[in-house]
């Protein structure tokens, strides 16, 4: 049974995975680490180990992996769109420097390694419909760069090193576990919860900007699958494309106001909108569909019940980390 490292834990996708290891997993062979403890209810121990660390650390990153004889790595760790274009230095330094950090250890130890990149990867030059797996990549993003960077960071490890470290390129990400962290595409994950609340919402993107989505579910399953795929089934080393949903806002709005007729959403762009308007609206699979099965599970309506449903009754848990 491995051990498994997740960094980054305490984020939109982190907090999910960690849960769904664990269930698959004993919780003892799955590490959370993070820059603080995760939150648990009062008088209650985090449930499973942890370990507080920034990934920039190397010293202590190589100590938590020889502590806890960690196998395979989850490297969630990563400033978003948004708030990255604020700190790019900080950016540079968390997403590249800190994955360099991973990968050096992983080389080491003879780790497996996931790590996420985004359709953030893309820009202006790029198709916006269908767009392929290998295609013209021009970010416009300190996170973009970022993540093209540790693309062909991880492509080279493997190449040089023979590490078997696998990506996918997430598109935006939806969940009712964790709110709005900074992401471009966070405004459906606002507006489901606004929904929830019953009230109205003001969108940051224009009406009819499509964008591809996944709902989480469908995002733990394919890093899952993917991290469980044969090794000689994975032809791609930079990082697949993974495709789920396609919508704009006005889209979900409408979906939305199916169920909640007194919803009302108003749409008022900012900066984000010129994130938004140099990524795609879909995506091409095919190679991740040919090379280890992917496919979605969640289309618009079912994801938006199932949001709905939780949102009603649950909390917020954690920092997003969404595209």
């Amino acid at each position: 049974m491995p051990r498994i490292l997740v960094t980054g834990a305490n984020g939109q996708i982190g907090s999910e995975l960690v849960a769904t290891l664990r269930e698959r997993y004993d919780h003892n062979q799955v590490v959370r680490l993070d820059l603080q403890p995760p939150s648990a209810p009062d008088g209650e121990a985090p449930d499973g180990p942890f370990a507080v660390a920034d990934v920039r650390d190397r010293e202590t990153l190589a100590d938590i992996v020889a502590r806890y004889d960690i196998d395979v790595v989850y490297h969630l760790a990563s400033l978003l769109s948004a708030s990255g274009e604020q700190h790019p230095d900080r950016t540079w330094d968390v997403n590249v420097n800190g994955l360099k950090n991973v990968l050096d250890l992983a080389r080491e130890h003879d780790l497996r390694v996931f790590w996420p990149s985004s359709i953030a990867v893309f820009g202006p030059s790029t198709p916006r419909e269908n767009t392929p797996q290998q295609t013209v990549l021009d970010p416009t993003t300190i996170y973009g760069v970022t993540k093209r960077s540790g693309e062909l960071l991880c492509r080279y490890y493997h190449r040089r090193y023979d590490l078997d470290v696998r990506s996918v390129r997430y598109p935006g990400l939806i969940s009712y576990k964790t709110a709005p962290g900074g992401g471009t595409t966070d405004y459906a994950v606002d507006m489901f919860a606004r929904a929830a609340a019953g009230e109205d919402y003001t969108c940051f993107l224009e009406r009819d900007t499509c964008l591809p989505m996944m709902y989480m579910p469908d995002a733990i399953r394919a890093t899952l699958d993917l991290m469980t795929a044969d090794p000689g089934e994975i032809t791609v080393r930079d990082s697949y494309n993974v495709g789920a949903l396609s919508f704009a806002p006005h889209e979900l709005a409408a979906t939305i106001r199916r169920r909640v007729p007194t919803f009302s959403c108003s749409y008022d762009p900012d900066e984000r909108q010129q994130i938004a308007n140099k990524w795609p609206c879909s995506v091409d699979d095919t190679a991740a569909r040919t090379d280890w099965g992917w496919a979605p599970e969640y289309d618009l309506e079912a994801m938006t019940d199932d949001m709905l449903d939780h949102l009603r009754t649950g909390e917020w848990e954690g920092e997003s980390a969404g595209a």
